[in-house]
């Protein structure tokens, strides 16, 4: 497997890495380069569209470092670009071209081969004396045609409708007749999604995760850029209300590059960052140069450390590991290649404040809420690295792979990530970070999927919601670091068993083989349990939850492979009960990856249960919600 050379300082550095990324790729390109196939599992579209999108999601880095100054680099790796750009050459004039083997296909309404036209048209934007030029007569009516299918499908109401205004976008400055009517349309749609203070939503109103900074923010700077002499107007619209995203949507990283894991594509990975090069790309410094240099490639580095690869180089399906539980189903065998946005930094020259300013850290607020994403996050900075915590109300996503585990959890952790079920009993369905319930003994537990209403403000975020018909919760989380406090009113018309699980911590080093102590035979200074309280007290960090109403504290050992950032961890849990009737459960929950012992932990809240049933939280009684 490749090893890369890091830390990453400048533009050579950043050209280097593509190329060591991909080389590996070289052998799983078909004869004619238009298919790129790097594995055997499916997705919904297909095989034919999935090696399609195989080599189109690598030009999401070769389109920018075609587009840029590659003079500073030894001559073999000039070379290498070179024949990287002949590769595509015949890849696309192959792939567009209706008699031949590999042709790509006609396109359907709703194709996934429409995503993959972004990639292409914004290549051929950046690359016009690489990619467009270079054809024949006959080979540019084949690109062109192939390309303004688009034109005549039904494009999904979201994200999508940017992939056919990039595509008309690059028609234009092509000088090739493009579709005003489209984009007018899909300018519109665009326009009906924003909420205001430079946040969007992605076609679901109650959703809001990465799509809104690595798809729409994405396109639209991208967008802003090229098309900034034609279209002033609207470029200028972009920019700025980029530049007010910026400023929330730092507070989703730490300043040792470590984002929160959230929502679904995470597979996408480094993709992550890409808003921070496209918003460089339009000259958009939403925060300071330095700090988005220091953003994308601290993160950059921090991927690099984890086993994201497989023995031939490939970039896998999965998040901290190669993992399909987590994957959805639109994840082919080439799709996490879409990280490669990250690359369009790469289009800068060397000369740019992006390269020359010294990487800077943010200062952040400790805790910062954000009104249209609906959270609260906070950051706690250590020597050794920053955690920050998510707490999301009101998100909810629908059609994907375990959607709930995605947007639905208390809280959200870039150190500790999160887990997704792979069944329905306790240690199957990793529960961390949720409430869980089941009927009575029948070990088959439920999170909730989807909210009836909500309250939140910097201090509080209260959700109300039905798991099943017959159980109505209200939780009110109390964010703070490390400790938060959850407080549940729980309604029930029949017996219930619920689980209140924390943080999933690993029970081995992440990459490390440790002696038998670790290997699920921890000793009692390591797994600390008592009648109400649980920690795991590892060199890794601390993990724990204590119970302030009674219940039974246990530490779950969750399923391999379900938590996405460790792949043997457990789940410090609280464990009730309950009959039919109205009950209060006040647990408080640690997460603390900089710290080694229960000592260094900072004193945790004081919870007081009056007889009146009013939580009182260090002197200060809780509010309720509020009677509909």
């Amino acid at each position: 497997m490749t090893a890369f050379t890091l830390p990453l300082n400048n533009r050579d550095d950043m050209a280097r890495l593509l190329l060591d990324m991909i080389r590996p790729l070289k052998p799983f390109y078909s004869e004619g380069s238009a298919w790129l196939q790097v594995g055997n599992t499916a997705a919904h579209y297909g095989e034919k569209a999935a090696r399609m999108e195989g080599f189109a999601r690598v030009l999401w880095g070769l389109g920018p470092l075609w587009a840029g100054d590659n003079q500073d680099l030894s001559k073999a790796y000039q070379e290498e670009i070179e024949w990287w750009k002949q590769r595509y050459l015949n890849g696309l004039i192959h792939g567009t071209n209706p008699n031949h083997m590999e042709y790509w296909g006609e396109v359907a309404d709703y194709d996934q081969k429409m995503v993959e036209m972004a990639a292409l048209a914004v290549s051929l934007g950046l690359c016009r004396k690489d990619l467009w030029d270079p054809l024949t007569k006959i080979q540019k009516e084949h690109l062109y045609r192939w390309l303004d299918q688009i034109n005549d499908q039904q494009v999904h109401p979201n994200n999508w409708r940017f992939f056919r205004i990039l595509v008309n976008m690059t028609f234009r400055l092509l000088d090739l007749a493009w579709n005003q009517e489209n984009m007018d349309k899909d300018i519109e749609l665009i326009e009906s999604c924003y909420m205001g203070d430079g946040w969007y939503f992605d076609g679901t109103p109650n959703q809001v995760d990465y799509y809104i900074p690595f798809a729409i923010h994405f396109y639209g700077l991208i967008y802003g850029k090229l098309m900034a002499g034609p279209d002033p107007e609207y470029t200028n619209l972009l920019k700025e209300r980029s530049r007010q995203f910026g400023r929330d949507f730092v507070y989703w990283f730490g300043n040792d590059g470590n984002e929160v894991p959230f929502g679904r594509s995470l597979t996408y990975r480094f993709a992550h960052t890409a808003f921070w090069g496209a918003a460089a790309f339009a000259e958009v410094e939403s925060v300071d140069y330095g700090v988005m240099k220091n953003l994308v490639l601290s993160n950059l580095e921090r991927w690099l450390s984890r086993p994201i690869f497989d023995p031939a180089g490939i970039l896998s399906i999965g998040y901290g590991y190669p993992n399909l539980l987590m994957s959805e189903r639109y994840n082919a065998p080439g799709s996490p290649y879409w990280a490669f946005k990250a690359f369009i930094v790469l289009a800068l020259p060397a000369t740019h404040p992006f390269w020359t300013r010294e990487r800077r850290l943010f200062p952040f607020e400790p805790v910062k809420y954000l009104e249209h994403p609906r959270m609260v996050i906070t950051h706690a900075e250590s020597a050794e690295n920053d955690h920050v915590l998510m707490f999301p109300a009101a998100q909810h996503g629908k059609v994907f792979g375990n959607s709930p585990s995605k947007y639905e959890k208390f809280v959200y952790s870039n150190r500790f990530g999160f887990s997704v079920s792979r069944g329905f009993e306790l240690d199957a369905g990793a529960f961390d970070n949720v409430l869980a319930v089941s009927v009575a003994e029948a070990n088959d537990y439920r999170m909730r999927n989807g909210v009836d209403r909500y309250l939140m403000n910097a201090r509080q975020i209260m959700t109300e919601y039905h798991i099943g018909s017959q159980v109505k919760i209200i939780s009110t989380i109390i964010p703070e670091m490390p400790w938060h406090v959850r407080i549940h009113e729980i309604e029930t018309q029949i017996a219930i068993d619920v689980a209140d699980g924390g943080f999933t911590i690993g029970l081995e080093p992440p990459g490390g083989v440790v002696s038998g102590a670790l290997s699920g035979k921890a000793t009692e200074d390591q797994l600390q349990l008592t009648e109400h309280s649980a920690f795991a007290v590892l060199p890794w960090g601390v993990s724990g939850i204590e119970s302030v109403t009674g219940g039974t504290a246990e530490l779950v050992r969750s399923f391999p492979n379900t938590n996405l950032l460790v792949n043997l961890g457990i789940i410090p849990t609280v464990r009730q009960r309950l009959e039919p009737g109205e009950h209060v459960m006040v647990t408080l929950v640690c997460g603390e990856p900089a710290v080694k012992s229960r000592e260094e932990l900072c004193q945790k809240p004081e919870v007081e249960i009056r007889e009146d049933g009013m939580v009182v939280l260090n002197g200060q009684a809780q509010a309720a919600m509020p009677e509909k």
